[in-house]
């Protein structure tokens, strides 16, 4: 039997693979049994004519049986599709310009399309390499109304997580994690470099196991202080050890202290980055207890002061997501309470109202999706735009050349080919070219998705979408959509087609015809390509208000300097001493105009302390006020306006009376319609002496460029922790081209290990900025797509349209049209495309303005200069592509014309 099947396998794969032997053999076998049948008539006395005459008739007809045997073969489905590709091969070659714009049209479309994909199933739906259950593991939100708004938090406290281990129990595992950039390694070779640390339970959540070494364990990762160990990232340790064994059981300086290596992570193992891949997993309680200056914080896992870390849960089996959230918001309210009675300033959780999430594992889907998966997921849909704009261009074309093959198509259908059959033969080609199209487009997006992981996933080793099997697949699906769309016109062009008209049509056509099918296309292109532009428009108006906003310190020209003394014992005089040399070191670097120290840093971190004001029960309530401190040169320094009153002085020293400068929405805060200056506060406790009001300074942006109430205040550096001081300097010119020689000048200060960040103030604001540079940037490259395939699509069928009517205008122009007539009426019908267009894209995108304009910044979705650029730069690209077919037009010979008649 299994003889007889494999026998049988090899017949119909050499049937399909040498299909010409395998004819010969059938024939030569036909002609032996005709033999054989004509010789049993000759033995009876016929003539050999009449003899294989015979035969032929008992025998039934030598085609038939031909037939019937291939079709025993099961491969006659197969066969008939190789003879139409093979057909559609033979045509496309014949048009090697048609097939070429068609397949370049087609790759622009898929290519789009594949390179997005790869970028937002990253961002929102894959789930990160070797997480085992992916279904079933969440990342945890801890939610909270706070002054009438709901609060939602990613980042918790190591004492929390231990509450939410100890409460919970629809959980099997729960891990805590945090991302940090840190420096590693030491001297000049130390870099900034994405850390990981986890508790030990954090590896329980994959399916991955060590290149060599092993994983830290639960025992190494106890409070207060976790084992000093750590597992290399396997790209960190080919590029920095070359990948050998003996880095088990070196050291490697991470932050203040160092680690010993012992293990490595596999290939492609990132835990869960949240902005690069890291070069190092550390437990999580080594960092926290040996964060601050080499000495551990003491009450990181017993307080609720300090969060810092995201929390990762596994639900068990069988118990529902419904039931974990109102697991998880039970424990979050238990430990709000019991963080309450460790600070009872805390909001009671009856106000609060504490609950919990268990939500997506990718940061960037939410609960609440960040502006860059917003805007992700906006262009996405805008490349699906181009995509159907390039199936409808190239339908457009399809349509036209099937109206060239009319008489072609009208004469294989008189001679018996079923529209069916027909059918198969138009969809075989589009297929044929959209898979062309499809390859080529994985080129482009092997290409283009190099740039858009640039733009949308900084800091990932980049991928190859040749390799991606998700986005190979997907570029699949749309290869066959885009080939299905396309085919559709063609074929319903040809199932209606009048067979006597079209052949008596012959090789002249009888007239000119504009197809309603091809007119809808175009109008469509036209459409889509509004909706792109002004989409483009909006998001190239709201970067520049950006831009334009004044934030209350320049940014430009400012450097941020972040001494890390990494562990070096220092006592706090010594760390204020350590910061005033480099201030003063600063302030000699040829370029440096003015430098201060300060204690935050825009965008990057906030300080807050208790605030006392005579008459106000709760500064808390109110707001959230945020101190900055600063010398003398501070305001002059970061740019920030002092509205009335001083800034700070050389008078304010340490023994001096304490003083604040207070910006001018804090002041109308706490003394609405009152005079701030003379104020008095009391600063960290009410037992404290006054700290009087002597300036009032402009506003800033702190924390967000759209929703920020400017509630800061400054206080001389020798009056406010002076061991926690950083350093801005402003330089003359741009602080990117500062940013090195500053560190280079100023490295050698640093004692030990120490070691120099250097940031310019615009690298702090880019993440801030980044969604509306992503929006503009891609709606202008893929709108600038749409209008190019539009302009051809325009093109193409004006001057399709100039041929069909070459008669037409010759009549006209023998009766005495005059040249200029013929190109207005040519040009004219381009226009019309155009208005049509732009009113049915304008429709479309004021519909849609409600989606787009959260995404927006100080722009109405239906600005009147965006609509009204957009409307001018579509009927300018509509203009110059009827000008070819127009100047075309105005060429006709009417002699020419007439003698064809």
């Amino acid at each position: 039997m299994l003889t007889e099947i494999l026998s049988d396998i090899r017949y119909r794969l050499r049937a399909l693979f040498r299909r010409q032997a395998v004819e010969r053999e059938l024939d030569q076998e036909l002609r032996f049994h005709l033999e054989r049948e004509a010789e049993k008539y000759l033995k009876q006395g016929a003539s050999p004519d009449e003899a294989m005459r015979r035969a032929r008739v008992a025998f039934g007809g030598i085609d038939s049986a031909k037939e019937a045997s291939r079709d025993g073969r099961g491969l006659a489905l197969l066969e008939t599709a190789t003879a139409d590709l093979r057909y559609a091969l033979r045509s496309l070659r014949r048009n090697p310009g048609f097939t070429l714009g068609v397949v370049v049209t087609l790759a622009l479309g898929i290519g789009a399309n594949a390179a997005m994909f790869g970028i937002v199933d990253r961002l929102l739906f894959r789930s990160p390499p070797y997480l085992r259950e992916p279904d079933r593991v969440h990342r945890v939100y801890l939610v909270w109304v706070e002054r009438g708004r709901e609060v939602i938090e990613t980042t918790n406290q190591y004492t929390r997580y231990l509450d939410l281990r100890r409460w919970t129990t629809g959980f099997s595992d729960l891990a805590g994690y945090s991302n940090r950039k840190l420096a590693v390694g030491v001297g000049q070779d130390a870099r900034e470099l994405e850390v990981s640390t986890v508790s030990a339970t954090f590896f329980d959540f994959f399916d991955a196991k060590p290149v060599i070494g092993r994983f830290f364990t639960t025992s190494e990762d106890t409070v207060p202080v976790g084992a000093l160990v750590t597992v290399l990232g396997y790209g960190f340790w080919q590029s920095r050890y070359g990948g050998r064994s003996d880095a088990l059981g070196q050291q490697l300086q991470i932050g203040t202290v160092s680690y010993t290596i012992v293990g490595v992570a596999p290939r492609d193992f990132d835990g869960i980055p949240d902005d690069a891949s890291p070069v190092a997993f550390i437990p999580i309680t080594a960092y926290a207890g040996t964060f601050m200056h080499g000495t551990r914080v003491p009450n990181y896992y017993t307080g609720y002061n300090w969060g810092w870390m995201s929390i990762l849960a596994r639900r068990k089996a069988g118990v529902s997501l419904a039931a974990a959230t109102a697991d998880l918001s039970a424990a979050h309210e238990r430990s709000w309470n019991a963080e309450l009675g460790l600070n009872p300033a805390q909001t009671p959780a009856a106000i609060a109202h504490p609950r919990a999430i268990a939500g997506p594992v990718q940061f960037e889907r939410g609960p609440r999706q960040s502006n860059v998966a917003r805007v992700a997921g906006w262009v996405s849909g805008v490349a699906l735009i181009v995509l159907l704009i390039a199936c409808a261009n190239v339908a457009n074309l399809l349509l036209a050349r099937a109206v060239r093959r009319r008489r072609e198509i009208a004469l294989r259908l008189a001679l018996g080919v079923s529209r069916r059959r027909l059918a198969i033969q138009l969809l075989t080609e589009s297929l044929l070219l959209a898979g062309a199209g499809g390859a080529a487009g994985l080129l482009l997006a092997q290409w283009g998705g190099s740039i858009l992981r640039a733009l949308f996933l900084p800091g990932y080793a980049s991928g190859s979408s040749l390799a991606d099997g998700r986005t190979l697949a997907f570029a699949f699906l749309a290869t066959l959509l885009a080939g299905g769309v396309t085919g559709l016109a063609p074929i319903l062009q040809a199932r209606r087609a009048d067979l006597a008209e079209d052949l008596k049509a012959g090789a002249r056509e009888s007239g000119y015809r504009r197809s309603r099918i091809r007119t809808a296309l175009l109008l469509f292109q036209a459409s889509l390509s509004v909706v792109l532009l002004v989409g483009a428009g909006l998001f190239v108006r709201s970067l520049q208000k950006v831009r334009g906003l004044r934030l209350g310190y320049d940014i430009d020209p400012v450097v941020y300097i972040y001494p890390n003394t990494r562990g070096a014992q220092l006592s706090d005089d010594a760390h204020a001493a350590l910061r005033r040399r480099l201030l003063d070191a600063a302030r000699t670097i040829p370029g440096v105009e003015r430098a201060t120290l300060g204690m935050t840093v825009p965008f990057w971190d906030t300080w807050t302390t208790d605030l006392f004001v005579p008459g106000i029960d709760s500064v808390r309530r109110l707001g959230e006020f945020t101190l900055q401190t600063g010398t003398p040169e501070y305001f002059q320094t970061v740019g920030t306006r002092i509205l009335r009153g001083r800034g700070i002085t050389l008078e304010d020293r340490r023994d001096a009376p304490r003083v604040m400068v207070v910006s001018e929405a804090m002041a109308a805060t706490l003394w609405p319609g009152r005079e701030p200056l003379g104020q008095c506060i009391r600063v960290d406790a009410d037992t404290m002496p006054c700290t009087t009001v002597v300036g009032i300074a402009e506003n800033i942006r702190q924390n967000s460029l759209t929703d920020d109430p400017g509630l800061q205040y400054y206080m001389p550096v020798d009056q406010f922790h002076p061991e926690n001081a950083v350093i801005f300097a402003r330089v003359k010119g741009h602080a990117d081209d500062f940013k090195e020689s500053v560190r280079r000048q100023l490295q050698p200060l640093m004692p030990g290990d120490g070691y120099l960040t250097v940031s310019s103030m615009s690298d702090i604001l880019r993440p801030q900025v980044r969604s509306w540079e992503l929006g503009t940037t891609m709606f202008l490259a893929f709108g600038g797509l749409a209008l190019v395939l539009a302009a051809i699509g325009l093109y193409s069928v004006i001057a399709y349209d100039v041929a069909q009517r070459t008669r037409e205008l010759g009549i006209r122009i023998a009766l005495g049209a005059r040249i200029d007539d013929v190109v207005r009426l040519v040009v004219s019908d381009g226009m019309r495309f155009a208005l049509v267009g732009v009113a049915v894209g304008g429709a479309i995108t004021l519909a849609a303005g409600r989606q787009i304009g959260p995404l927006l910044y100080s722009v109405s979705p239906g600005d009147p200069l965006v609509f009204g650029v957009v409307a001018g730069v579509l009927l300018s690209a509509a203009a110059l592509a009827s000008a070819l077919p127009a100047y075309r037009a105005a060429r006709v010979d009417p002699n020419v014309t007439l003698r064809t008649e």
